[in-house]
């Protein structure tokens, strides 16, 4: 009986607590939920584990419960309105956007600030169906995690179709070389050897241990991003 009377009160409290999360979460608006900077982050994980508990146990009072939801709410909403106003209260409560790719090149040291991986960034990249970095001229990883892109002029699909212009046939490029080491399922693909990859960066004035990233495509263009970006980019050479 007692046991029944607990569940009939979890039922109830469902019923009341939901309404009141979802007010809550409509009064801190939708920046909250489309973009999910870290304090509202915080915020968002706080609320699942003060409604979560209230659900899941019937000993905990629900009216401080409610409170603390309101109190939340609020203050998401005071704190929101002073990053707004304050850009620098802003930065240090979110991530600020991050440039990892600029001229087709990975930015290194950025991306070990965000702890990105290169294969982060190419899974990224396969998202918005870039599958060559040579034809990226800037990407921003934004501060709610997201890759934005902006690509060379003539990457533009849809302004390439309006003005009739010829399509230009850019070749899938594999990852050959990650952060030194050689993946040489790549280069077997391509009927090639870790000695004639070594020939094509000596050709380059490029070692090995000097190459943070490198690609090369279905005609042997290998696209490369060094560990040092003090000295040139080597591509399409």
């Amino acid at each position: 009986m007692e046991a029944l009377k607990d569940i009939l009160l979890v039922y109830g409290r469902i019923f009341t607590i939901l309404p009141l999360l979802l007010m809550a979460t409509l009064f801190m608006g939708k920046r909250s939920i489309g973009e999910l900077p870290v304090f509202d982050f915080l915020v968002i994980i706080t609320l699942g584990a003060i409604v979560g508990a209230d659900i899941a146990d019937p000993t905990i009072k629900q009216i401080p419960t409610a409170a603390a939801v309101i109190a939340l709410a609020i203050l998401q909403r005071i704190v929101t309105a002073t990053v707004i106003k304050y850009r620098k209260i802003g930065k240090a409560v979110t991530f600020e956007p991050t440039i990892v790719i600029k001229n087709g090149e990975l930015i290194v040291n950025n991306l070990k600030k965000i702890n990105y991986s290169i294969d982060n960034i190419l899974q990224m990249l396969r998202e918005k169906d870039v599958f060559d970095l040579s034809v990226v001229q800037l990407g921003i990883v934004e501060a709610n995690g997201r890759l934005s892109l902006f690509k060379y002029s003539g990457e533009a699909p849809v302004i390439k179709k309006d003005l009739g212009l010829t399509e230009v046939d850019h070749q899938i490029s594999l990852p050959v070389i990650i952060e030194g080491m050689i993946d040489t399922t790549t280069l077997h693909h391509l009927n090639k050897d870790e000695t004639w990859l070594k020939e094509e960066l000596s050709e380059k004035k490029v070692e090995l241990n000097q190459v943070f990233f490198a690609s090369i495509n279905e005609k042997l263009v290998l696209h490369i991003s060094l560990v040092n970006q003090d000295k040139p980019n080597y591509i399409n050479h």
